[in-house]
């Protein structure tokens, strides 16, 4: 006979505590069965096969597996289409629901509605819910109903929204009872999905007040070890947004702005699907003409185009998977305004190589740096990359440093 279920299918929420699906699935069911799924959609798009996300991903879901063994429980790992890992499970288990946190990107959005059809065929909801952003789609509007378009007036009316309502974390380990009691089942490794273990060392996910506390003063400088490095950890969920937004809220309010800018694109990325489908944002700016010039982009992609602070950042990228804040507007302006390459190869080849890569994101700054998104500064702001880097890395230590890559 098979066994009853109710599915918790982890995607860019790695983590058992404060996870707004998670919680509705255990309060609401009994034997909740968390799964992952490699999806070979996505992973077969990725050429380089030490993929440092993929690592990242695979400890993370140890972590996981770890913490889950404790409760007499165990996370099922699936490597495949999302279409027939689904059809298994229906075979294998009698499914009573699933639960999922929302996630907005064009390939998620496809995918959901792939998987929604094949459980409604079956007579089996799927539940999803709002956990990586703390505002999501239209829930900050204008006045006249409809969304911003530009960041400051869509943070002041996000601040002024935000109550502990927003900001307060699901007790999932109130309902840990509820998962579904097995043995430990053995979790596929790298090699078994096609992959190989990066090197990368991964930044901690321990929030270090004393970093945050000094962000506004220090944070543009890319030589100072003056940013939170918890990118990777939001994107891939690691660690709550809730969680980062209240320690935002007592310790810097120029570090709470950034969180903010997530929520701003992914919003954007919501109202706007134009975005998501590679055209710019204002759809004048998809006339430009464009010199396109392949050696220069594969000398900016190297990080060999004579200019350090460019070079410099391009080569931390390649190396790390990891780009300062500061210098992904100095490349990224490069690329568009000094080389007048199409932001569209350079939001590519970010795509490829950031640890943190998250589409709305990245397609945000891309299009900011370029002139053509939601933003009142269009093609006459240009970053100077020599002025930049009197301004931001005037005794050359970041250039330095990374210039031995």
């Amino acid at each position: 006979m098979k066994k009853s279920v109710t599915i918790f299918w982890f995607r860019r929420d790695l983590r058992l505590q404060d996870n707004a699906a998670l919680y509705h699935a255990l309060r609401n069911h009994q034997s909740v069965l968390p799964i992952f799924i490699f999806d070979k959609n996505i992973l077969n798009q990725l050429e380089d096969k030490a993929d440092r996300r993929i690592t990242f991903i695979h400890s993370a879901l140890h972590d996981i597996q770890e913490q889950l063994v404790h409760m007499s429980s165990s996370l099922e790992v699936y490597y495949g289409f999302p279409i027939d890992i689904f059809q298994q499970l229906l075979k294998k288990y009698t499914v009573q629901a699933v639960y999922a946190n929302h996630d907005y990107e064009p390939y998620a959005i496809q995918r959901d509605k792939i998987i929604t059809t094949i459980l409604q065929e079956n007579s089996i909801p799927f539940h999803t819910y709002k956990d990586q952003v703390i505002f999501e789609r239209k829930e900050i509007i204008k006045d006249d109903g409809n969304p911003y378009t530009i960041f400051t007036p869509y943070s002041k009316r996000w601040k002024q929204k935000l109550s502990t309502l927003y900001t307060q974390s699901y007790p999932t380990e109130k309902y840990s009872t509820q998962l579904y009691k097995q043995p430990a089942v053995n979790l596929p490794t790298l090699l078994d999905i096609g992959f190989q273990t990066s090197d990368t060392l991964f930044p901690s996910k321990n929030i270090q007040k004393n970093i945050i506390e000094k962000y506004s003063q220090q944070r543009d400088y890319p030589a100072l070890e003056a940013t939170s490095k918890l990118s990777v950890h939001v994107r891939f969920g690691t660690i709550s947004i809730r969680q980062l937004v209240q320690q935002a809220l007592q310790l810097n309010e120029t570090f709470l702005n950034e969180l903010i800018w997530r929520d701003f694109y992914q919003m954007i990325l919501a109202n706007f699907p134009q975005v998501g489908q590679g055209k710019a944002f204002k759809p004048a700016y998809d006339n430009i003409e464009w010199v396109n010039n392949k050696q220069h982009f594969e000398h900016w992609c190297n990080g060999q185009t004579g200019y350090p602070i460019v070079d410099a950042g391009m080569r931390s990228l390649n190396a790390t998977g990891f780009m300062h804040n500061r210098v992904r507007m100095i490349t990224a302006s490069f690329l568009t305004k000094h080389l007048l390459i199409d932001w569209r190869w350079g939001e590519a080849y970010f795509a490829t190589k950031l640890l943190d890569f998250d589409f709305a994101a990245n397609n945000g700054g891309w299009q900011w740096a370029a002139g053509c998104g939601c933003d009142a500064a269009p093609y006459f702001r240009v970053f100077n990359p020599y002025e930049q880097t009197k301004k931001f890395d005037a005794d050359f230590k970041y250039i330095k440093k990374l210039m031995k890559l």
